[in-house]
């Protein structure tokens, strides 16, 4: 039986009843006062990105919930622009600790891919004093981080990124092999119902529950937990542009059509940004620093 048809079979069966993240956190904002190099300083701090997405994403209940702590090496996975990064990097700068990016490759073919990691590139190694010394790799070219290196991986609104490319599976088992026993990997994603066959190539950014589930099972890890943190129930993922169609993107038509000033994306504004699964794994005590996985 493939990977495939195994992880079918176990997303048709799987309940997807979820868990609480347990202990309350306060909401940005309550602090009185945030010390230089607490979270709540680096969430508030003004180099941010787009920081009214914190409605939407919690970052400070997101980042306790999957246990983020000073001195760790964190992975980051596919950042992006840099919305976590711009959160990570100081925090982790001031606490005795280390950021590995794992981004984009700068020879993609993809143009969009390119010019996500320069704009990454020009924010970020432009003030060392802020951000601190970022150690890259790249996805898809050999390992993501030194074996057995890290205390915790995240991977947000990207797994439908990587199933678009094929390497789903060979990220997650790269991501164990990073991992110290015991390291936590953290996944934040767009949720697909729970019912039908999930697309292979997450057309839509929206991925099923239960199948992130199966890939992080089939790579090695031990679910740990799921949170409803960044749930949105308003979200019916019955969108004309898939999960796009939602801010903060609202695209008004197919990709690399020319935008339609006709498309009325009030209503997809309403809803706000899409319903997201919020993951927690683990890698086995015995697992130990298992070798890094090669690229094909």
């Amino acid at each position: 039986m493939t990977n495939w048809t195994r992880r079918q079979a176990l997303f048709a069966t799987a309940a997807l009843g979820l868990a609480g993240c347990g202990e309350e956190t306060p909401r940005l904002g309550q602090q009185d006062f945030a010390p230089e190099g607490s979270l709540a300083w680096a969430i508030d701090g003004a180099w941010r990105l787009e920081p009214e997405r914190d409605e939407w994403r919690h970052p400070l209940q997101t980042l306790q919930f999957w246990g983020l702590a000073p001195g760790q090496t964190v992975l980051e996975i596919l950042p992006g622009r840099g919305w976590y990064t711009a959160i990570l990097a100081p925090y982790l700068a001031r606490n005795e600790g280390r950021l590995i990016a794992a981004s984009f490759d700068p020879a993609s073919r993809s143009l969009a891919q390119r010019e996500t990691l320069a704009a990454w590139e020009a924010r970020f190694a432009s003030d060392p004093a802020l951000y601190g010394d970022i150690e890259r790799t790249i996805v898809g070219r050999g390992a993501l981080a030194p074996a057995g290196s890290v205390d915790l991986a995240i991977l947000a609104n990207n797994v439908h990124t990587l199933m678009a490319e094929g390497v789903a599976e060979q990220v997650f088992r790269q991501t164990l092999a990073a991992l110290k026993p015991g390291g936590a990997f953290g996944v934040e994603q767009h949720r697909a119902a729970s019912t039908g066959l999930q697309d292979p190539l997450a057309g839509t950014g929206y991925v099923q529950e239960a199948y992130v589930k199966a890939l992080a099972q089939e790579a090695g890890f031990e679910f740990v937990a799921a949170s409803d943190v960044n749930a949105n129930p308003r979200d019916t993922r019955d969108h004309p542009f898939g999960v796009w169609t939602l801010p903060p993107t609202l695209r008004s038509s197919p990709l690399g059509a020319p935008d339609d000033p006709g498309f009325n994306s009030a209503p997809y504004a309403t809803i706000g940004e899409s319903d997201r699964m919020t993951l927690r794994f683990r890698k086995p005590n015995g697992a130990g620093a298992t070798a890094p996985i090669p690229a094909p």
